[in-house]
């Protein structure tokens, strides 16, 4: 294992060594200025990662740079070695990151913090993207387009945003579980998203939206598809299949809490089922997701589909 880790580390520094001057010159000067960069957004970076260290939605920020990262490194090889400036690029991705910055400084005031960090981060990110196209090229950028897509994860959703996913989240969800109850044989009486079981009234607020577990899905089904799958269709066929399991595993979450405050007691909506089930059924949402994600894969395997 050793010799093997030492080979690898060889074979990079080999690769480095192997390229002219002036590309060795770009690669440094990318990370040079990626290094600036950071420096110069600092302040915000770290306002960020404070807000979503306590956020319940947007936790999963922290994570984004080190998957990006990950997929960079092992998806290493793809990348070309040939180096040239993408004009194009650069001031396309550059005008979005002056645009974003200049409304994140000119609204500040009348922003909220999560909207301003938003803002701030697309700045960000936008200019590492114009980097890539700076020093690496637009080919360099097209055989890593998913890793330095995926960065975009880093901008919180806005609030607008979120606001209009829970409401729709709470309706869809609000229908799954009137399903659930139907086929259990429950008897209840429902106006929107309030049910009235025997013993006990719910209703389905903003909070019950189950948006994060959706997202954190949504993200992770993208990762699994890139990795793991080959054509188009079948990864869109994935990624896809969250939205009915969201809104299925949600209901059925409700569901169960309901059933429960019907059949053991009123006292089961303060229990930790309801108050901290959700990694629990976020979990449980995981199963038919990889599921499905290995009969697609398994039928790229038998058409021997390239890697």
């Amino acid at each position: 294992m050793a010799t093997t880790a030492v080979g690898q580390r060889g074979g990079v520094w080999a690769r480095w060594r192997d390229l002219p001057r002036p590309q060795r010159l770009r690669v440094g000067g990318c990370a040079a200025y990626l290094l600036l960069l950071t420096l110069l957004f600092l302040q915000p970076l770290i306002r960020l990662t404070v807000y979503a260290a306590q956020s319940d939605l947007d936790s999963y920020i922290l994570m984004v740079p080190f998957i990006s990262g990950y997929l960079l490194y092992i998806e290493r090889r793809r990348c070309p070695a040939m180096y040239r400036t993408s004009i194009a690029g650069t001031v396309a991705m550059g005008g979005i990151g002056i645009a974003a910055l200049a409304a994140g400084i000119g609204w500040r005031g009348s922003l909220s913090i999560n909207d301003g960090l938003a803002l701030m981060a697309l700045s960000f990110v936008s200019f590492v993207v114009a980097g890539g196209f700076l020093f690496l090229g637009s080919k360099w950028m097209a055989a890593a387009a998913f890793p330095v897509a995926f960065l975009v994860f880093m901008v919180p959703l806005p609030d607008a945003a979120v606001n209009w996913l829970e409401k729709a989240s709470v309706l869809a969800s609000a229908e799954a579980a009137a399903l659930c109850f139907n086929l259990t044989g429950t008897a209840l009486v429902r106006q929107g998203t309030v049910f009235e079981l025997p013993g006990i009234v719910l209703q389905v607020g903003q909070e019950c939206s189950g948006i994060r577990s959706s997202w954190v899905l949504f993200i992770t089904s993208l990762i699994a598809s890139h990795l793991f799958l080959r054509t188009w269709w079948r990864k869109t066929v994935l990624v896809a299949f969250v939205i009915p399991l969201g809104i299925l595993r949600n209901g059925f979450r409700i569901a169960v809490v309901g059933l429960l405050c019907v059949h053991v007691g009123p006292h089961m909506i303060d229990s930790v089922i309801h108050r901290r089930g959700g990694p629990f059924f976020f979990a449980l949402s995981l199963v038919p997701l990889f599921l499905l994600l290995w009969w697609l894969r398994r039928q790229e395997q038998r058409l021997n589909l390239p890697s």
